[in-house]
């Protein structure tokens, strides 16, 4: 395999690789570095890339096992799971505020819920994967994704109108 085949096959999903280890990882810094790490084990491994029917699906399960293995190393003790892919540019002030504080409360949210649950938004509401290759990476079935999808989301949807309507935090 080329060099231009290659980045053909992997180029289109190299950010879908880096958003996901920054969800994981939080630090910009160590997400680069996941990515790098990622893109360079499969450029290692160009030859058997072809084998694979599904060379995206492959990248994002490397890159969830890469970044846990992270977080569970000695180094990475303070590392922990935040959102920040909002931005809406040309809205009034208080209007951003708000979307920025609802932001803030869904990642403080999201931050609280049981690691599978994490990674299955993530993939789902964010990366946009579909159920079957969510179920792939995450070696669940397709069943099992969807009912922890539907309770993280009702967990969400739960405690963010419970601090819009009453301050709870």
């Amino acid at each position: 395999m080329t060099q231009k085949e290659f980045l053909n096959i992997v180029m289109p999903f190299k950010d879908k690789v880096f958003r996901l280890a920054k969800r994981l990882l939080v630090s910009t810094e160590e997400a680069e570095d996941a990515t790098q790490e990622v893109l360079l084990k499969l450029w290692n491994n160009k030859k058997k890339i072809a084998e694979y029917r599904n060379v995206e699906a492959f990248s994002m399960t490397m890159t969830k096992n890469y970044c846990f293995d992270k977080l569970k190393s000695k180094q990475a003790q303070n590392l922990k799971i935040v959102h920040s892919n909002y931005e809406e540019k040309n809205t009034p002030l208080q209007k951003q505020v708000e979307l920025n504080d609802s932001v803030s409360w869904v990642a403080k949210i999201i931050e609280d819920l049981p690691e599978q649950q994490k990674m299955i938004i993530q993939l789902r509401d964010i990366e946009e994967y579909d159920f079957d290759e969510i179920a792939k990476m995450l070696e669940m079935n397709n069943t099992a994704v969807r009912v922890a999808l539907s309770r993280a989301r009702k967990t969400i949807r739960e405690k963010l109108t419970n601090t819009h309507n009453y301050g709870i935090k």
